[in-house]
């Protein structure tokens, strides 16, 4: 009796320790992080979001310990905690710089796949090939700027002359001029997708017209439609937020005195 227990003791340990997981209740909002964060997309907003929540936080952090210092609240008047974020900040933004090596792919993809299926109008197919271009600008300069921030790659390079065995002078390659440049073709992009919005609001607009014209909105219609929305919406506010960055970076002086700032 003891030996036909003691496997079944040792089963249902088995159960309550390595099978804990067995009380826990599939999650859908699990599912659909988990689907969010393995896309390139998905992971680099989600970076993003941290970036700049930690850019904010610690101006506010030395903030805050410089008036408790003046309040006589702590002795040191600045925040321990503060550079450890900022560090982090820091190293998210590498991060996402060096994760951007293989955004010219899905930009090469995108821009095969337009010319042979065009967006709904001229005007939007415009406006997407310079969105296009403006990536071709922005990537390869970008990927250089890393790489020589880093100190990767010498100051100058050949120029293409010296392949044909011309003698020319060589290509410096200052990183300050190579990512300010890189975020002008950037800030090209991002005064672009508000044109791009713009466009698609008078779609969605004049597709909504059409329907309530003709057989009225279905639930599967009015779904589709308030889904657009807030697609449209939700993009809105991200390309809002992603200008005063652009435009900063894309300037020699900046925009802002303090760093919340960063891409």
């Amino acid at each position: 009796m003891s030996r036909a227990s003691k496997p079944y003791t040792l089963a249902r340990l088995n159960d309550i320790t390595l099978g804990s997981f067995a009380n826990v209740p599939p999650s859908e909002t699990l599912n659909h992080l988990v689907r969010y964060l393995s896309t390139w997309s998905g992971s680099d907003k989600f970076f993003t979001l941290v970036q700049y929540t930690l850019k904010l936080i610690v101006p506010y952090l030395h903030l805050r310990a410089r008036l408790q210092h003046r309040a006589g609240i702590r002795k040191d008047a600045t925040s321990q905690v503060a550079p450890s974020l900022a560090s982090f900040a820091s190293i998210i933004s590498d991060a996402k710089t060096l994760g951007r090596f293989w955004g010219l792919l899905p930009i090469f993809q995108w821009m095969i796949s337009m010319e042979r299926n065009p967006p709904p109008t001229r005007t939007l197919h415009t406006i997407e090939r310079l969105q296009g271009w403006s990536m071709l600008g922005f990537y390869p300069l970008e990927h250089l700027y890393y790489l020589r921030a880093h100190d990767l790659i010498p100051a100058s390079i050949p120029s293409l002359f010296a392949i044909f065995g011309r003698r020319s002078k060589r290509i410096s390659l200052d990183a300050n001029r190579l990512i300010l440049w890189s975020c002008r073709f950037w800030l090209l992009y991002v005064v672009l997708q508000f044109a791009h919005l713009r466009e698609d609001s008078k779609l969605l607009l004049t597709r909504q017209k059409n329907l309530r014209k003709g057989k009225g909105l279905s639930a599967e219609d009015k779904e589709d439609i308030r889904n657009r929305w807030d697609a449209f919406w939700n993009e809105l506010v991200a390309n809002t937020a992603n200008l005063p960055v652009a435009l900063h970076w894309s300037l020699e002086s900046g925009l802002f005195t303090n760093d919340v700032r960063g891409f």
